[in-house]
């Protein structure tokens, strides 16, 4: 299923650290040469300092060849790297002590402003800017080593004290989020993704196409956040398909996205009014893009066509297992999408003979198929009735009250009204 792959699409705007994870993930799945993999894994790692690694890679891909060449490139490139770390500690020590004193500590949770805090530690510990550049640097530097904890640790602390129109103040924002990813640490993740959004949503310098761009890599960056996180698939929604600068990013730029999209609202069963919407989306974007994922939404809502629905369904389950965001959600999404095409076959036809015709569909005997069928209404608790005589399932009307309508039209003012102040702001300042 390597025609289905996302891995050269999407790391096309992650930082190459973020890379790794994905190439591991492959190598298991067997989906392409091992060799080629590593060829990979090795150029990545040709411009970060995480030399050991790069020699073991090489290792692997050429096992019992000496390259005298190469590894006399490593080994200049190892001491140079150790060089420089020592360098950075004797700069950094004095500093990174300062942040470890406890009144230090306290100063840094209790004050709001990072202005006023650089003017504290200047006048009480003699902190200069550039002592804030030096920290960034090292900060960097630990994570080019593959030192991801040191990287966030010294990053919160250039982030408390920087000014949001510092140069590298953006910058930070991206290393610490990527730091937190990487250190599979969800909730401070969820938090540093939640302040990148809302420093590209207000940034009311860059260009258009500067926050084109910026979007585009924060919504593949957030991927890894959305799906390993409680509310993540809550807030996927939330975020691309309701607020109109993602959604249009995501038409504009990188339509795959799509495939998540779809997969948090097929898994998600409190959101399932949001059907309508996602389905516009598909069929506006389908010459751009398809996939089994949203070929399956499009079979069963455009043009209700069960069989089709069945044969995608077979083939979301090949892709979504050699999917590195959505291998987590193979079974939700299995269960779900089965659920949505029992209901939609309820509804058209009613209360016909279908238990045979579903067991047929379902390659299961009438028994089994009237056991699913139960367990079905009974886990998703949907209003419907079995007739066993007359092999006959009768689904009830669900009506939507009006209290719920107006809170579905309604929601996304809120969002909207932000993005319209935003606007008009930028204009203004123009």
């Amino acid at each position: 299923m390597a025609q289905y792959d996302l891995t050269s699409k999407v790391g096309c705007y992650l930082d190459r650290h973020l890379v790794f994870p994905l190439l591991e993930f492959l190598s298991e799945r067997d989906i392409f040469d091992e060799r080629d993999l590593h060829k990979g894994k090795l150029e990545l790692l040709s411009n970060t300092n995480m030399v050991d690694f790069a020699m073991d890679v090489h290792k692997t891909l050429y096992p019992g060849e000496v390259l005298k060449k190469f590894h006399a490139h490593l080994r200049d490139k190892r001491n140079n790297v150790v060089s420089l770390l020592k360098s950075y500690t004797i700069k950094t020590e004095p500093i990174v002590h300062t942040f470890e004193q406890d009144e230090v500590r306290k100063q840094i949770e209790t004050t709001r402003e990072g202005k006023q805090l650089f003017e504290y530690l200047e006048k009480h510990h003699n902190f200069k800017l550039e002592d804030l550049d030096t920290l960034y640097d090292y900060a960097k530097f630990q994570y080019e080593c593959g030192n991801y904890s040191g990287a966030a640790e010294y990053l919160y602390f250039h982030r408390v004290l920087v000014q949001s129109d510092d140069k590298r103040a953006m910058d930070s924002l991206w290393g610490k989020l990527a730091s937190e990813i990487l250190m599979q640490d969800w909730d401070t993740a969820w938090e540093d993704l939640h302040r990148l959004q809302e420093s590209i949503d207000t940034n009311t310098v860059a260009s258009p196409l500067q926050l084109l761009q910026q979007r585009t890599w924060l919504i593949h960056w957030s991927l890894f956040v959305f799906f390993n996180h409680a509310k993540g698939r809550d807030e996927i929604i939330d975020l691309f398909l309701y607020q109109p600068p993602y959604l249009n990013t995501i038409q504009t730029m990188c339509p795959w996205v799509l495939r998540y999209l779809t997969t948090a609202v097929i898994t998600n069963k409190r959101r399932r009014q949001v059907l309508k919407d996602l389905v516009r989306v598909i069929q506006q974007e389908s010459y751009t893009y398809r996939d089994p994922v949203t070929e399956f939404l499009e079979c069963l809502y455009v043009h209700f066509d069960f069989d089709k629905a069945q044969e995608k369904l077979r083939e979301c389950e090949v892709v979504l297992s050699n999917d590195f965001f959505l291998i987590a959600c193979l079974d939700d999404f299995i269960e779900n999408a089965r659920l949505f095409i029992f209901e939609t076959f309820c509804r058209i036809h009613q209360c016909h003979g279908i238990i045979d015709m579903l067991a047929d569909k379902l390659n299961m005997s009438e028994d089994e198929a009237e056991r699913w069928i139960v367990n079905l209404i009974r886990n998703a608790r949907l209003d419907a009735k079995i007739d066993s005589k007359m092999g006959h399932v009768m689904m009830g009307t669900q009506a939507v009250s009006s209290y719920e309508q107006v809170i579905e039209k309604t929601k996304s003012l809120g969002l909207r009204t932000q993005m319209l102040s935003t606007n008009v702001e930028r204009r203004l300042n123009k």
